[in-house]
Parts: structure tokens; C-alpha cells; sequence
């Protein structure tokens, strides 16, 4: 059985004039939605926020294939189980979605690093479901799944393990930031740079993951926490949330020798740059996603001589089960004020100059409410 959907559909990766208000290189048209299978969800999108990671995939960054129902960080409430008998979820439920699913069987769900799941990014890659195929499709016509989510849309079948249900008083706009930019920015501090009380801090790029990060920095105890970013608006935000410093880039002296340094921007240069300014046996985290074309040009001799380590880190080194119940709780203490990166709430139908403003750097994060 299916059921039709309103979902915002890319049909080619990169290669769109801008702005992208007027190639609308997003389509929102409807779909058909099949069932969901045993050890899957069908849920409702509540809202739906609007990632780099996102853009990437517009702009050719991040190729995947064609057509996809774009989307991946979203809060959404159940509507009906694969499985009835699912255990722990129930129709009705409040959930935030996860964008990688971990299958819990392969060697690195094994080893304790399931935001590492090989069966999970496969998936992912080929923009299927984890248990294969998509429930997707427009005119008989397959539809990708982003991220196994494809969160732009009024209804959604996730896998089971994409879902870690919360509590239903949670605004769904906020609720929505704690699957991607919350999930990844305080993880990246707390679970990656693992950031102990004392430690200085510098912040690259101050979108919604960046933000995040300073956010999680402050409240692990980091103290001072200098942001770097070119936006008057997006420094002004830092110092504001309790940010020592912000500064614009080629501007950051005095965020130079940071014990830990978090790059999120996303290029090569900017890495360059984040590992430059961490003292000599820093730590240096990225969790941007440069066009894979790009390379990173560093001194080997440092990574030796000046003790650095550099780590990657995908998704906050985060268990989102024991991960987003936490942040949560740090948010309901005022720790995490997460509601404050939130620019917009908007409609389905206007992703397309949603995505335009992210692009210009006017925007931190957009929230879309599909049932606007």
C-alpha cells in the first residue's frame, strides 16, 4: 500500500545557476510513500531544519544519485510501526531523526563507534533504506532516500534505528536541531575533542553546527572560547551566547595556541588554517564536508614535532541514543540554549531561497514546518 506525500525532490546533483530562488533546482511535488517494513517507522515531519550538508548535495559537493527527496535533521511524531509489536515505540511517540543509522553488527558498531556503521553509510551512499531499496518513488519512477531520512516532506519512512524518541513537550522547531547540528557540533567537543573544564577553545565557522559547538564548549567548561567567522551578525550571536572573542578571519591573533580547535566550514584552507592555531599539543577537530576534490597541505613534521593530533569527526563521535537524552537534559538546564540559533520557520515551499541564504551565509538555521 502507499499513500501520497508532499516531499522537496533534487533530479540532478550540481550544475544550478543561482540564485537557487530562481533555478529552483528543488521541486516540492507529491509522491507516492509505501508502507513501512518490519524494523521500520512511518512518521509525520514536524519540522525540519536546513543543513550544509544539505546545500552540499544541491551544489554538487556531495554527489548522490538522482532524483532524491532531500532533507536529514528533523523531529517527527510516529504514526504507524513495520512492526507493532516494535518495543520501546508506539503510535504517537515524539522522535528525533538520525541521519546514520547503525546496524549494531558490524565491526564498527562492534567496536563502540556506530556514527562509524559501514552497513548504515552504505546505505546511505547508494540512498536507500538500511534494509534495502527506497519507499520512494514518483510515477513508478524510484525516489533516493537523503540520508535515510529525506526529511523535506510531509511524511517519512524511517528505519527504526534512525528514530530516539523524546519527550512530547520539546518545541518541535528545537527538537528538529538535535538530529544534525546539535548531535554534531557538542558532540564534536564533548565526544571527539573530549574538551576538559580550563581548556581554551577556538570555533571555525559559526553556522549552525559551529554555534553548536560553542555552545557545547561552554558548557563542558572551556574557558576562554574565541569564535571565528567573516558575519558581523554570526560574531555578534557568539559573543552574545559567551563567546571571549569573535573575530573575523585573518583577524583571529588572539585565538592563536587554542588548546582544542573545531573547524566546521567545510574547506580545506579553513582546516589549514584551524590547525595553525592550535598550540603545540593541541587538538584539532573537523566536522566540515569539503568537495572531495579538495586537499589538505600541512607540515608533516608537525603532526611529530609539534605533538598536534588532528581527528576527524563524523556525526559528534556520538551515540545518538545516550547522546541527544543528554543534550536534552543540558537544554532543559539552560546549558544548551539551542532555540537561539533558530533564523527562520517557514514553509515547505520556500526551500529553494532557504537554501540561497544559507549559501550567502545569511542564515544559521532555517527550520521548514512541512504542514505549514
Amino acid at each position: 500500500m502507499t499513500r501520497k506525500i508532499a516531499a522537496a525532490v533534487l533530479s540532478q546533483c550540481g550544475g544550478h545557476a543561482t540564485p537557487y530562488g530562481d533555478s529552483a533546482p528543488l521541486t516540492v511535488k507529491p509522491l507516492e510513500l509505501a508502507d513501512p517494513k518490519p524494523g521500520e517507522v512511518l512518521v509525520r515531519i514536524d519540522a525540519a531544519g536546513i543543513c550544509h550538508s544539505d546545500l552540499s548535495v544541491v551544489n554538487g559537493d556531495r554527489p548522490r544519485p538522482m532524483p532524491m527527496a532531500l532533507g536529514h535533521e528533523a523531529s517527527a511524531t510516529v504514526l504507524a510501526l513495520g512492526d507493532p509489536d516494535e518495543p520501546g515505540l508506539a503510535v504517537g511517540d515524539r522522535a528525533v531523526l538520525v541521519f546514520l543509522p547503525s546496524c549494531g553488527q558490524c565491526e564498527q558498531c562492534m567496536s563502540g563507534e556506530g556514527y562509524l556503521c559501514s552497513v548504515g553509510a552504505a546505505a546511505n551512499g547508494r540512498g536507500e533504506l538500511m534494509r534495502g531499496g527506497s519507499r520512494l518513488s514518483c510515477d513508478g519512477e524510484t525516489v533516493h532516500h537523503h540520508l535515510g531520512v529525506s526529511a523535506f516532506a510531509t511524511q517519512a519512512v524511517v528505519d527504526r534505528r534512525s528514530l530516539v524518541k523524546i519527550d512530547p513537550d520539546i518545541p518541535a522547531e528545537t527538537a528538529a536541531l538535535f538530529g544534525c547540528a546539535v548531535l554534531t557540533g557538542v558532540g564534536a567537543v564533548m565526544n571527539t575533542a573530549q574538551v576538559r573544564p580550563g581548556e581554551s577553545v577556538t570555533i571555525y565557522g559559526l553556522g549552525g553546527v559551529g554555534l553548536s559547538a560553542l555552545l557545547g564548549a561552554l558548557a563542558a567548561g572551556a574557558q576562554p572560547v574565541h569564535a571565528i567567522d567573516p558575519s558581523p551578525a554570526k560574531r555578534a550571536l557568539a559573543l552574545e551566547l559567551g563567546a571571549a572573542s569573535a573575530s573575523a578571519p585573518g583577524e583571529d591573533e588572539v585565538a592563536m595556541g587554542s588548546d582544542v580547535v573545531i573547524e566546521t566550514v567545510g574547506k580545506a584552507a579553513v582546516l589549514a588554517a584551524a590547525y595553525a592555531s592550535a598550540r603545540r599539543g593541541g587538538r584539532i577537530v573537523t566536522v566540515g564536508l569539503p568537495n572531495p576534490s579538495e586537499e589538505l597541505k600541512i607540515s608533516a613534521v608537525s603532526l611529530v614535532a609539534d605533538g598536534k593530533t588532528l581527528m576527524g569527526s563524523y556525526m559528534g563521535s556520538a551515540i545518538p541514543a545516550r547522546d541527544i537524552p543528554r543534550y536534552i537534559k543540558l537544554w532543559r538546564a539552560g546549558r544548551l540554549p539551542v532555540e537561539k540559533l533558530l533564523s527562520s520557520v517557514g514553509p515547505l515551499e520556500e526551500i529553494n531561497e532557504s537554501m540561497d541564504k544559507l549559501a550567502s551565509g545569511e542564515a544559521i538555521r532555517q527550520v521548514i514546518v512541512p504542514g505549514w
